[in-house]
C-alpha cells in the first residue's frame, strides 16, 4: 500500500496546517546538513546494531514464532501516511479490538519481551524508515492517526507538530518520557512546539546525547 495522506477534518483542521508554516525549517542548508546527518547515522546504526538486531529478531521468534517485525500506519510530515517498522513484541491479536496505547503491566506483550520494550530495541526497525526519508533521527514522535483524531478535541494545537519529519527521538522524550494520557500528551505537545521553535544543529546533536543514557526507561509499558 502506498503512502497517503490523512484527510482535512473540516477547516479548523486546514487553519492549523497553515500555521505549521511558521513553524517551518531555519533553511536549505539546514535541511540538507541534517538529511545527510540521518543517512549516515541510519547506515552506522544498522551496522554496528545488526547483531542486536538479529538477537531481538530470533528472541522474538522464539517466544511466540509469529511475525518479527510488523508495519503500522503514523502521520508524517504535513499530514501524509507512512508505515513504521517495529520488532512486533505484543500478541497477534493485540488490536482486535481497535487501536489502543499500551498500559502499565500491558498483557499483550508477549511473555519475555518486556526489555525490548524498556530499552527500545523494538524501535531500531525505524532505521529503515530514516534512510527512506520517512524519519528523522530528531523530532516530534510520529502518532497514528487515529490517536491523533481521538486528541484534536483535547489538544487543538496537535496539527503543528506535523510541520517537519517526524523523529526516532526528540525534546518531548528526553524531557517529558513516556506517557499516553492527556495531560501527559499536553506536556509532550508543548516540547515538540518548542523544539520546533528553536531548531539546529547543534541542539539535535545534543538531544542525541541526552537520549543515550535513557535508553533504558523502566516506565516504558
Amino acid at each position: 500500500m502506498q503512502a497517503k495522506r490523512a484527510q482535512p477534518n473540516g477547516t479548523e483542521q486546514a487553519g492549523e496546517i497553515l500555521r505549521q508554516r511558521s513553524l517551518r525549517s531555519p533553511g536549505l542548508g539546514f535541511e540538507a546538513c541534517k538529511r545527510a546527518v540521518d543517512i549516515v547515522a541510519a547506515i552506522v546504526g544498522l551496522v554496528v546494531l545488526s547483531p542486536l538486531m538479529v538477537f531481538c529478531g530470533v528472541w522474538i521468534k522464539l517466544m511466540d514464532g509469529g511475525p518479527v517485525l510488523y508495519k503500522q500506519w503514523r502521520v508524517g510530515r504535513d499530514g501524509w501516511l507512512f508505515n513504521i517498522y517495529k520488532f512486533r513484541t505484543m500478541s497477534l491479536d493485540a488490536e482486535r479490538d481497535g487501536a489502543q496505547c499500551a498500559t502499565n503491566c500491558d498483557p499483550r506483550v508477549l511473555r519475555g519481551c518486556k526489555w525490548v520494550r524498556k530499552c527500545h530495541a523494538d524501535e531500531l526497525p525505524q532505521l529503515v524508515n530514516i534512510l527512506l526519508g520517512q524519519m528523522s533521527l530528531v523530532g516530534p514522535r510520529p502518532e497514528r492517526p487515529e490517536i491523533i483524531e481521538e486528541l484534536r478535541g483535547d489538544l487543538p494545537g496537535i496539527e503543528r507538530r506535523l510541520a517537519v519529519t517526524p523523529g526516532l527521538t526528540g525534546l518531548a522524550q528526553v524531557r517529558n518520557g513516556y506517557s499516553n494520557d492527556v495531560e501527559g500528551m499536553r506536556r509532550k505537545l508543548a516540547y515538540d512546539l518548542r523544539y520546533l521553535r528553536s531548531r539546529s544543529l547543534v541542539k539535535d546533536m545534543t538531544l542525541i546525547l541526552e537520549t543515550i543514557p535513557r535508553v533504558w526507561d523502566p516506565t516504558a509499558c
